[in-house]
C-alpha cells in the first residue's frame, strides 16, 4: 500500500469545538415520553386522556 492510499483511508479530523450537542429523534422521543409520564403521574394530564 502506498503512502497516498494510507492517507486517504484515515478518518477526517474532529471538529475544533469537539462533539456537537445534537439530540437525534430517538433521544427526543425518550425525553417527550418521560415528560408525558411525569405529567400523568403528577395528575397534570388526566389518566383517561392518555391511552
Amino acid at each position: 500500500m502506498s503512502e497516498t492510499e494510507a492517507v486517504r483511508r484515515e478518518e477526517p479530523p474532529e471538529q475544533a469545538g469537539g462533539r456537537a450537542n445534537v439530540i437525534n429523534e430517538d433521544w427526543a422521543a425518550v425525553v417527550v415520553g418521560l415528560l408525558l409520564l411525569i405529567l400523568v403521574i403528577t395528575g397534570v394530564i388526566p389518566v383517561g386522556l392518555v391511552p
